[in-house]
């Protein structure tokens, strides 16, 4: 167990059930769960309340890479935000080791876009142009 290092965050793949080919991203952020509780009184008990579980909660998955034109993600996530053409993909994301095989594999369930968002442009700074791109899930599981 001396020699044991956690992994590193930065190799990653994702990939799209419907759409071909594997997505290269900058960030990927949003895996997290949160469970929700109802608070209730017991009568004569003073000093606390039950914390009962009631539900989990996802928050929205945030995609942010270089951008690039004219490609298959973009497509659908056009046809979600300006067509109403809403087509949920299960996303598989997997955090590699150094021989490019998974450590860790979150497949996330019934993704659709929310919403597409472009990086300021500015004359001053010599940036690459990122994209951002939301997407809403059921619920993720790790493999």
């Amino acid at each position: 167990m001396a020699n044991y290092y956690p992994p590193l965050g930065f190799h990653f793949k994702v990939e799209i059930a419907h759409i071909k080919g594997e997505f290269q991203f900058q960030s990927v952020s949003g895996l997290t769960v949160d469970m929700d509780t109802e608070e209730i009184a017991e009568g004569g008990e003073n000093r606390f309340k039950h914390k009962l579980p009631v539900r989990t909660k996802y928050p929205n998955l945030v995609l942010k890479r270089g951008l690039l034109v004219d490609s298959e993600l973009i497509k659908w996530c056009r046809d979600a935000v300006e067509n109403f053409d809403i087509r949920p993909a299960d996303l598989t994301i997997s955090l590699l080791n150094e021989e490019h095989q998974p450590l860790a594999t979150w497949n996330v369930v019934h993704a659709w876009p929310v919403k597409w968002n472009m990086t300021d442009f500015n004359a001053e700074e010599s940036k690459i142009a990122i994209e951002t791109i939301e997407l809403t899930y059921h619920y993720f599981n790790v493999k």
